[in-house]
């Protein structure tokens, strides 16, 4: 049996942190794993200035709420079920990606958690596990799955790499330029065609 493991922000549905920086005009949240690869520094920056600026989590998850799927994302998950097992290997948060699950058909979907006070400040971000992609994927093979993955962000990398077959979808230049190894594609028609090419048991 063959697994396709997507991230999710990026490739299904927008960037949530970025929509969050539009909508309050807080640039610095703009940062995501595409510009600042040590998600702990990164998580830790962004727990800081929504301190700062007094926001918690129904401010953000108020956002997520006007939030839809990318243009396209709902059908190329509707045409990856029925072909292969779909697992969504994210680092976003439950409290934010189910609003959003909803509006793709829930598919599985593993991730993380936050911890919020009474007033719904973010007081701190709970990971599944150190490298939590990676190590999904690994564990799958470990089941004799046959894993294709497909990410976007400098922390996709490691389960690309893991994956029988690793894809970059819709990166960035930066990102593309340090992992070669990688083939990149930057619409859904070219990532179906990508799939099936390195699929072992799905030809059409």
């Amino acid at each position: 049996m063959e697994l396709v493991c997507l991230d999710l922000e990026g490739v299904l549905i927008p960037e949530i942190w970025i929509a969050f920086a539009e909508k309050t005009g807080i640039e610095a949240l703009r940062a995501t794993t595409r510009d600042i690869p040590d998600y702990d520094v990164l998580m830790k920056q962004r727990l800081r200035i929504l301190d700062e600026h007094g926001y918690g989590l129904p401010d953000i998850q108020q956002v997520i709420e006007t939030l839809d799927p990318l243009p396209g994302a709902v059908e190329f998950v509707e045409w990856l079920r029925p072909r292969f097992q779909v697992v969504i290997l994210s680092d976003t948060f439950y409290e934010f990606a189910m609003p959003l699950m909803k509006k793709l058909g829930y598919p599985t979907l593993f991730c993380h958690r936050l911890e919020t006070d009474e007033k719904g400040r973010v007081v701190n971000y709970v990971l599944r596990q150190k490298d939590p992609k990676r190590m999904s994927v690994k564990a799958f093979h470990s089941l004799y799955y046959h894993v294709i993955a497909a990410g976007d962000s400098y922390n996709d990398t490691t389960m690309l790499a893991e994956a029988n077959a690793g894809i970059l979808f819709h990166a960035p230049e930066n990102v593309i330029r340090e992992f070669p190894q990688f083939p990149a594609v930057h619409s859904y028609d070219d990532l179906r065609q990508e799939i099936l090419k390195v699929s072992k048991l799905v030809k059409s």
